[in-house]
């Protein structure tokens, strides 16, 4: 697949910077299939679809960076019946309390728990902590989700989401 990006004359003052107008030429089935993926993701146009692409794979190219301040949400369910576990799964956590902002713990059946551990720090060392709390044994699944707030804050205004945080 060939995409070949060039300016299109005209851009317009937005309040978070200049918009640059870009025709983007695309293999006629993959821009097909590409349309059906955003309607099923509840997108208005192509463009706010483009722009989520573009800002992901940014954000995931600059968290692989090791000393990148990253916000991440590690997701683990596991069978709280494993000898020692919780024990486990908390004294790392304790370790680590410096990265460690909170922690959710939900019990979804007789046997298995589901914990969502949200860390804040450099990109290293929640990396290490996710490795170590997923591979711990009794674990059954376990998935890491890291963002970088810097680079998924320059949105530009067309977006909707705005979240208003008091008391800070």
């Amino acid at each position: 697949m060939k995409i070949v990006l060039r300016y299109l004359r005209g851009s317009t003052r937005e309040v978070m910077g200049t918009i640059s107008r870009i025709g983007v030429s695309i293999d006629s089935d993959l821009l097909h299939r590409f349309d059906s993926f955003i309607k099923n993701k509840g997108y208005e146009n192509r463009s706010e679809a483009f722009r989520d692409l573009i800002r992901d794979r940014l954000v995931g190219s600059a968290v692989g960076a090791p000393n990148v301040p990253v916000v991440a949400s590690v997701t683990l369910i596991y069978d709280h019946h494993t000898r020692l576990l919780p024990e486990k799964l908390a004294d790392l956590q304790h370790e680590s309390h410096a990265i460690v902002v909170s922690t959710l713990h939900v019990h979804l059946d007789h046997d298995r728990c589901l914990e969502v551990i949200v860390l804040r720090g450099r990109s290293r060392d929640v990396q290490a902590l996710a490795d170590r709390l997923i591979s711990t044994k009794g674990v059954r699944h376990g998935r890491l989700v890291m963002s970088s707030p810097e680079i998924a804050s320059h949105r530009g205004h067309q977006h909707h989401h705005h979240h208003h945080h008091h008391g800070h």
